[in-house]
């Protein structure tokens, strides 16, 4: 695909036009109209991300914890060693933050902006009742939401939540880039494991410098998972329960095939990283950044 074919595209997404060479004697082509969206995906207009306008009823959530990754980095392993523990629920991957909210007719967008109401409050009302939901049905005090994509929008869950939590898990990104590809080799070959991977990382750090959180890395907590959890136990203000290193007796709600291989050696202390740590000579010169970053070269 060439940078024109690219550049083209992107700006007929956003402006509905695209640029042609003109020939000579020829006027040019007419530009395409810009269509107006349909009305439930019409954003009211001066929408802004902000923070809740009245704490106390707009949240139900009290300082969720959002585990926040790339992905194929551990984060469903540190769910369910997560969930495992009496006093926390992490759910299934919610994708929370693609939920919208269409307001389809004038009178209830009317409504919704006379009540003071900017589109993003009004989504951020929906996310808490979702997770919110999701918390009480378990009958644990705090929430762990661990979906990888959660990174891109780091910044609108800080305003969502300003008493949010962050646990930021990385694992060596050569590991992730050979880890994703693995997963699904003829739909993902190296060559775009890199970039699509890379953004993730990216955006990761991105919240790791902007936000106070903890940091655990996934070759640790596979090495000594005791060790790991009970840091991330006192972050959360639980105290450390070794049945957390039992996970695989419980139900977790969407178990992933592979997780419960770690069971008997995390139990017996024996579990390792799964892979060798790739050396220095391996990395694409893209991932030299973010491995320093990350202190892994």
């Amino acid at each position: 695909m060439s940078w024109k074919y690219r550049a083209n595209a992107t700006l007929e997404g956003l402006t509905g036009y695209t640029l042609t060479r003109a020939r000579a004697g020829k006027p040019a082509p007419a530009p395409k109209p810009v269509p107006k969206p349909p009305p439930e995906l019409q954003r009211l207009p001066g929408d802004e991300v902000r923070p809740p306008v009245d704490p106390a009823h707009d949240r139900l959530l009290r300082a969720p914890v959002f585990l926040l990754s790339s992905v194929r980095s551990g984060s469903t392993l540190m769910r369910v060693l997560l969930n495992s523990h009496s006093r926390v629920h992490s759910p299934i991957e919610t994708h929370f933050r693609r939920m919208t909210v269409g307001l389809t007719t004038d009178p209830v967008r009317q409504a919704m902006e006379l009540l003071g109401h900017t589109h993003s409050d009004i989504e951020h009302l929906v996310w808490d009742r979702l997770l919110h939901r999701e918390l009480a049905r378990s009958g644990k005090p705090i929430l762990v939401e661990k979906t990888p994509s959660n990174v891109f929008a780091w910044r609108r869950i800080a305003a969502c939540w300003p008493d949010a939590r962050f646990v930021f898990l990385l694992r060596h990104p050569m590991s992730i880039v050979q880890s994703w590809h693995e997963a699904d080799p003829a739909k993902r070959p190296m060559e775009e494991a890199v970039p699509r991977t890379l953004s993730y990382m990216t955006y990761l750090q991105e919240a790791r410098t902007n936000l106070d959180g903890l940091t655990v890395r996934y070759e640790d907590v596979v090495a000594d998972p005791e060790a790991e959890l009970r840091r991330v136990c006192g972050f959360l203000g639980v105290e450390w329960e070794p049945s957390m290193l039992d996970y695989g007796e419980r139900d977790h709600g969407g178990f992933v095939k592979g997780v419960g291989d770690w069971r008997d050696k995390i139990r017996s202390g024996t579990v390792v990283a799964g892979r060798p740590l790739p050396t220095d000579d391996e990395l694409p010169p893209e991932l030299r950044e973010i491995c320093g970053l990350w202190d892994y070269c």
